[in-house]
């Protein structure tokens, strides 16, 4: 398939032939979602945590004899059924982060791309580079394209004034073309694709 190549000031810029076989898949709703919860899990901090009975400040001696009471036995009162005793089976410390498999990876990249691209929400860019590290200048050619969340993907490296410049616009968000990922696709409303970014993720991806 074909997609126009626009510049920053919103001047066409030539034509790009997108792969198929990337661009042009019928997303699966189930793929993107176990990519979103894979994402999603590892950046949960898994710090939530209750006392364990070794933890509790409190004696170890028993509260009343074990035999002839008519009560159920109890060793010391940090156990679980006493107040400010123990939390059974509480949270602990650990990470929340799983394996998932390179081949689903890839696959769940390939059904994001074909979804911005399906929905008319992929733009290919001929370049991300400005002249000089000024937010204003780039804010103003974002707000004129009409880009309020939007994912700029660029080539193996990000342009340093392009990065500086993007920084402080709300909304705009700037990623080298390995850190694509389909979570961070899925959240803005625009995909901006540069012409290397296409050419890397094409590569990666084939």
């Amino acid at each position: 398939m074909k997609l126009p190549v626009i510049s920053l000031d919103n001047a066409r810029a030539g034509e790009i032939e997108l792969s198929d076989a990337i661009f042009g898949l019928e997303p699966r709703g189930d793929i993107l979602a176990r990519i979103v919860d894979w994402q999603r899990a590892k950046t949960h901090r898994g710090t939530h945590k209750t006392k364990v009975v070794w933890e509790i400040r409190g004696s170890t001696r028993k509260p009343y004899k074990q035999k002839g009471t008519g009560q159920a036995r109890a060793g010391q009162m940090r156990s679980a059924p006493y107040r400010g005793g123990q939390t059974t089976f509480g949270p602990v410390v650990r990470s929340h982060a799983y394996d998932l498999t390179k081949k689903v990876r890839k696959l769940a990249l390939k059904h994001a791309l074909s979804a911005k691209q399906r929905d008319g929400k992929l733009v290919v860019l001929d370049a991300a580079t400005v002249a000089g590290p000024k937010t204003k200048p780039l804010a103003e050619k974002v707000a004129a394209l009409g880009w309020r969340s939007a994912l700029v993907i660029d080539g193996q490296t990000v342009d340093k004034n392009f990065q500086l410049a993007a920084r402080n616009i709300r909304g705009l968000d700037v990623l080298p073309q390995q850190g694509a990922n389909a979570f961070d696709m899925l959240r803005h409303d625009v995909l901006v694709l540069t012409r290397s970014a296409v050419e890397a993720l094409e590569e990666r991806l084939k």
